[in-house]
């Protein structure tokens, strides 16, 4: 006879254990039990039969894994807890005999610090699954950065995730590992490759952030603790990576001048990288690796070649070395062989090209402009000349807003006045001949296309080219902002338009101003033809039509007239001094591509006709359900593009 199972002593009833089970069992406070889950990394599950898990029971409770709540048994961090509690009943002790100088003793002295350097190495076995990890640590830890300090926010915690982010910021601006950047509603959102790991955080706006009570500010500090622990480990391995101290050196005294990132400077861990701080150094660190440097196999052959003493081999081979360098630098352009043919994602630019994108130019940020992002993406890609206002803080590379060497200047306010011919000098709100002015989206938008754009388009007070996302792709069919309605809409969209208040207006338009007595004049007159017609003869009709008929060339056909009118129009032209070839050649290269696109998008759906002829009748159907949706995204697109037409006829008028 097999042994009978007990109730509630197998299956689910025996793999989950409640909330208050394991509080009991760990023998530790709610709150404790909190944080030490928060720092293992130990979340609650959902039972696939409550009922079953919590022995018929059906109220609602909060559940986890039995073997998880075993694996706390054995955390060193329990005989910390125990300890603090201990002396904490001492300091409750010593402030009700009125002990007061004992209680700051036992708070300052007796009180065990925890530390959690083993949970990181115990979460992440190797620095790749850091990596990976670290996109919510970026998030909080730059929230809690931007937020004021409180009696729920010390300032301490505030301080260190300022500093931890400013770490990682140099680190990313010493190997040109920022690769996209945008501004969004929440945020400002970065995405960097480090180690081959895309890495994205979104970072607040520095506006007046209001603390409020509706958060848990004790559960978000635990985040916080651990993510300061996991991110000074990430930037130690990051620094040494690429030869660099770590901690670097902080100014606290130019930091709260408001300095921010030129309160740190970077140190190398030897007498070589200490060049690098000097400008001694020939090579270039890029994402933790040496660049311009030969292969093994290579250097071993230019070695050989120089013990032999062969110096004008060793020099040839070093040119042409540099030769498959230079070629190897130029991007590939992948180009449509056939008109019909796929096109071919093209090789995005390297991260030398990309981080040397402002290397040439000399900015100036004026006080209205963020200055802290715009400084770190300038940095990022290669600038190394940024100047600001004194208001905004130390270490700028130029206060004075006049200086000649300024190339470019951001600004985000309407168009400055024109200064005077008498004027010298450079005051707030006067344009400085020579100098380039761009709004700040000028730069995201470079960053984003890894080139620089027309400054023209981004001038000040000018209407800016839409800000999309560098991570969503234009899908066929949807609504592309920046592409015109030319190359996007439908056959015979525009013309559907016309209908109801608009073609009614059209009409209006187009009728001529004729009052009621020309009105009865012309039934009469129209009466009177046709009586006359009526009552004559067959040879008078003859003779009429003989006398009204002008021949062959009375009346112009369609081409004619068309042609009539392209020459009075050139004629009013000519005599305005003007020239209608450009506008003749733009609207037939506009026709050309209007027709080429019509045609590739006739014979897409043709193929498509073609290969549902081929389909079964489940895949059809499937395709149909398929469909649907779509329909709803391409109704949604054709509303977005009605509206911007409509905007675009105002512009026009």
């Amino acid at each position: 006879m097999a042994k009978q199972k007990k109730k509630g002593q197998a299956g689910q009833a025996k793999n989950y254990i409640t909330r208050t089970q394991a509080v009991r069992k760990l023998q530790i406070s709610l709150p404790d039990f909190r944080k030490l889950c928060i720092v293992k990394g130990i979340y609650p599950r959902e039972p696939r039969s409550i009922k079953k898990a919590n022995k018929s029971a059906t109220h609602s409770t909060t559940f986890y894994y039995t073997k998880d709540i075993q694996y706390l048994l054995h955390e060193p961090l329990l005989a910390k807890f125990r300890e603090q509690k201990a002396v904490q009943k001492k300091i409750a002790k010593s402030l009700g005999r009125n002990e007061l100088q004992d209680a700051v003793r036992q708070e300052k002295n007796g009180m065990p610090r925890i530390k959690l350097d083993h949970l990181v190495r115990e979460r992440y076995p190797t620095f790749i699954d850091a990596l990976r990890d670290l996109d919510d640590a970026l998030s909080l830890l730059f929230l809690f950065a931007s937020l004021p300090s409180s009696e729920t926010v010390p300032a301490k915690v505030v301080a260190k995730c300022q500093k931890l982010c400013h770490e990682f910021e140099h680190y990313l601006i010493t190997t040109n590992s920022l690769k996209k950047s945008f501004l969004s509603i929440k945020g400002i959102y970065y995405q960097a490759t480090i180690q081959g790991q895309d890495i994205m955080w979104l970072v607040p706006y520095r506006f007046v952030q209001r603390v409020t009570q509706d958060v848990d500010y004790r559960i978000m500090g635990t985040f916080v603790e651990f993510y300061c622990t996991l991110l000074g480990f990430v930037n130690y391995k990051l620094y040494t990576s690429i030869g660099l101290v770590y901690p670097p050196r902080f100014d606290t005294a130019s930091d709260d001048r408001g300095a921010e990132l030129a309160a740190f400077t970077l140190e190398g861990r030897n007498v070589a990288d200490n060049a690098i701080e000097n400008g001694n150094a020939t090579r270039q660190l890029t994402n933790g690796h040496a660049q311009n440097q030969n292969s093994a196999n290579v250097q071993a052959t230019i070695d050989k070649i120089v013990q032999a003493g062969d110096q004008e081999a060793s020099e040839q081979l070093q040119e042409e070395l540099a030769e498959d360098v230079e070629e190897n630098e130029h991007i590939d352009k992948f180009e449509v062989a056939a008109p019909e043919g796929d096109e071919l994602p093209q090789a995005e630019a390297s991260s030398n090209e990309t981080g040397a994108l402002f290397s040439d130019f000399t900015f100036f940020i004026s006080r209205e402009a963020p200055r802290h992002p715009i400084e770190f993406l300038l940095r990022a890609f290669g600038c190394k000349r940024i100047g600001w206002d004194r208001v905004l803080g130390e270490g700028a590379f130029t206060f004075d807003e006049a200086d000649p060497r300024i190339t470019h200047q951001v600004v985000d306010k309407p168009v400055p006045a024109v200064s005077n011919g008498e004027q010298t000098t450079s005051k707030p709100g006067y344009i400085v001949a020579g100098r380039i002015y761009v709004q700040p989206q000028w730069i995201w938008d470079c960053v984003n296309e890894a080139s620089l754009l027309r400054t023209d388009v981004y001038a000040p007070g000018a209407t800016l080219p839409p800000h999309l996302s560098p991570w969503m792709k234009p899908v066929r069919g949807q609504y592309d902002p920046r592409a015109t309605l030319e190359e996007q809409q439908l056959e015979g969209e525009e013309d559907e338009e016309l209908s109801g208040e608009e073609a009614q207006a059209l009409l209006e338009d187009a009728e001529p101003d004729v009052s009621d007595e020309e009105v009865d004049g012309m039934d009469e007159a129209a009466a009177g033809m046709t009586i006359d017609v009526a009552d004559g003869s067959d040879e008078e009709e003859e003779e009429n039509v003989e006398a009204t008929f002008g021949g062959f060339d009375a009346e112009p056909d369609a081409e004619s007239a068309d042609e009539e009118d392209d020459h009075q129009a050139e004629l009013a032209a000519e005599a305005a001094g003007k020239s209608l070839s450009a506008k003749k050649s733009q609207k037939s290269s506009k026709d050309k591509r209007k027709e080429e696109r019509l045609a590739k998008q006739k014979r897409e759906d043709e193929e498509i006709e073609r290969q549902k002829m081929m389909m079964s009748n489940k895949k059809r159907k499937l395709y149909e359900k398929m469909q649907h949706g779509n329909k709803i995204k391409d109704a949604d697109a054709e509303k977005l593009r009605s509206k911007r037409r409509k905007i675009e006829q105002k512009q026009k008028r």
